[in-house]
């Protein structure tokens, strides 16, 4: 790692600054967890590291039953599990934080580096996603927002320009049930093989999201025929079940073969539709 230059800004529009005249030069550095193995690997080259752990904005964690959950983009995962707002409002994230690699790890991770990596198997993705997270990023030319299903582009790429930086994620108001489910070699200590989220609107609105099924986390289509009552009739249960699974495309490699991960996947599903289908 030697030779890349570091920069600790305290405010965003330094951070702005930096990142507009480095680009793609620069990462945004924060829990650091994937980054600095990459480079020690030498999978990543780069030449500038910002720090944003200093900015006030970056360590916003907030809600309000008007507009939801604001998540900084420094907002540790153990941060996340130890908010009473979250706990009560938002469960399925505290369980797909659980989930996440170890205490250690969730010290430093950040839920938005964790979107950010763009791993397929990225566990707080499948929960963002059935939540209707939005990604908030800035830049010189301004602010835009991402719905989570359209910042995933490819294995580890999102919709980020090379000017950009995330400043938090938001996720509206919900009232409901949501699940988090995963399947990995060893248990809290590895990338999910199949990770699978649900969430059942107090509506009755079912939206199933997937980890490491495809080149990105998935959120399911199609499923907003369904309703609450339809999750304990049988054939309805294996409609959505088949619906889901024409959508994904899984690979093998070093955690799991594709045949696994599909056989998996439908188990996964069946499971948490049984708990969804318990009522909100």
């Amino acid at each position: 790692m030697a030779g890349i230059e570091y920069f600790g800004p305290t405010s965003l529009g330094e951070a702005v600054e930096l990142k507009s005249k480095y680009a793609s030069e620069a990462r945004i550095f924060a829990g650091g967890t994937d980054i600095i193995v990459n480079l020690r690997d030498r999978v990543l080259q780069v030449k500038y590291l910002i720090d944003i752990k200093k900015i006030p904005e970056m360590q916003e964690l907030s809600y309000t039953p008007e507009r939801g959950l604001i998540i900084g983009g420094a907002v540790t995962i153990n941060q996340l599990l130890e908010a009473k707002s979250i706990v009560e409002h938002y469960p399925i994230l505290v369980q797909a934080g659980k989930s996440l690699a170890n205490t250690l790890i969730r010290n430093r991770a950040t839920l938005v580096g964790n979107l950010c990596n763009a791993s397929p198997a990225a566990d707080m993705a499948p929960a963002s996603l059935v939540l209707g997270a939005r990604v908030v990023v800035v830049s010189q030319a301004g602010w835009r927002e991402i719905p989570v299903e359209q910042f995933f582009t490819g294995v580890k790429r999102n919709a980020l320009k090379p000017d950009e930086l995330v400043v938090r994620v938001e996720i509206p108001p919900v009232k409901g049930k949501g699940v988090y489910l995963k399947k990995s070699r060893i248990k809290g200590h590895d990338l999910a093989q199949v990770g699978v989220a649900g969430f059942l609107s107090q509506e009755g609105v079912l939206r199933l999201a997937l980890g490491a099924m495809a080149p990105t986390p998935i959120l399911a289509r199609g499923l907003d025929i369904y309703r609450r009552e339809d999750l304990k009739q049988e054939e309805k249960a294996k409609a959505i079940i088949e619906q889901v699974m024409a959508q994904v495309d899984p690979i093998s490699d070093q955690r799991a073969s594709r045949e696994y991960r599909l056989a998996m996947a439908r188990y996964l599903l069946r499971q948490v539709l049984g708990i969804l289908s318990e009522g909100v």
